[in-house]
């Protein structure tokens, strides 16, 4: 790949693409051993760590900005994506043309100083949901390194990006009591408690054993099967799958889930 090109292409018919000051930032949540991830870029040369994001092409819907950035990230489409804020503060997004110029890693690349891109951008939150195995990250043009890191051990970040990943985790916490959103974040087949598990920890609090599977079953979101996981020698829970049916009516009509 050759970076400078693609830079300089980039550079001299964004504004021929994309619209002007406004973008799109999307934490991708994904779920391992317990642990809450979200999917990071680390930036060339600064150091810092940002969102998977990108401008919205004039053909686009916010929508279809989003699931494009996501595809490009993460190799999946049709993830589970949800718009949940819009960041506008003044200077929120402040960049120099120095800084863009080492991003792209060629430092002696020359950005002029009325470029459109340094100047105040708008942008859009959503968040996604996956399941973390299923991920293969992928860098962009201004980044050395795309990795999951734990949302409760964030590394330094640019601009207002954490910031960011804290209004998507406090609009999934609400819509977890509303939506199955479970359903994304986890292998075809669990048991009771790997479901249990990850709604603590998206929660980040206790909920009964007894109550959260029977309100589960109760709604038909999940069913039984007729299979078993061996853990050891006296433990084979029995596995389960979200009925995707109900999971699909559950979706677009809404639910009320009280643990």
């Amino acid at each position: 790949m050759n970076n400078e090109k693609e830079f300089r292409d980039f550079m001299l018919h964004a504004h021929e693409r994309f619209v002007k000051h406004l973008s799109i930032d999307c934490v991708i949540f994904g779920y391992h051993e317990r642990q809450l991830k979200v999917l990071l870029l680390k930036l060339k040369t600064l150091g810092a760590w940002a969102l998977p994001g990108g401008f919205v092409s004039f053909d686009e819907t916010l929508a279809q900005a989003a699931q494009r950035i996501l595809e490009e990230r993460t190799g999946l489409n049709k993830l589970f994506l949800q718009q949940f804020h819009v960041f506008g503060d003044p200077g929120r997004s402040h960049r120099t043309a120095a800084e863009i110029g080492f991003l792209s890693g060629q430092a002696n690349m020359v950005v002029a100083n009325d470029h459109w891109i340094l100047a105040r951008t708008i942008s859009v939150g959503f968040y996604a949901l996956t399941e973390f195995s299923k991920v293969i990250p992928k860098v962009d043009l201004f980044s050395e390194l795309c990795e999951w890191r734990d949302v409760d051990r964030l590394p330094k970040m640019i601009f207002d990006h954490r910031q960011i990943v804290n209004e998507a985790l406090k609009a999934l916490r609400m819509q977890i009591y509303h939506q199955p959103i479970g359903y994304n974040l986890l292998p075809e087949n669990f048991t009771l408690p790997e479901i249990h598990d990850l709604y603590e920890t998206i929660l980040d609090k206790k909920i009964d054993r007894r109550n959260f599977p029977k309100k589960l079953l109760t709604l038909g979101l999940i069913k039984k099967l007729n299979k078993q996981k061996k853990i050891g020698a006296h433990r084979s829970p029995f596995l389960y799958k979200f009925n995707k049916p109900r999971y699909e009516k559950a979706l677009k009509e809404g639910i009320v889930l009280v643990f």
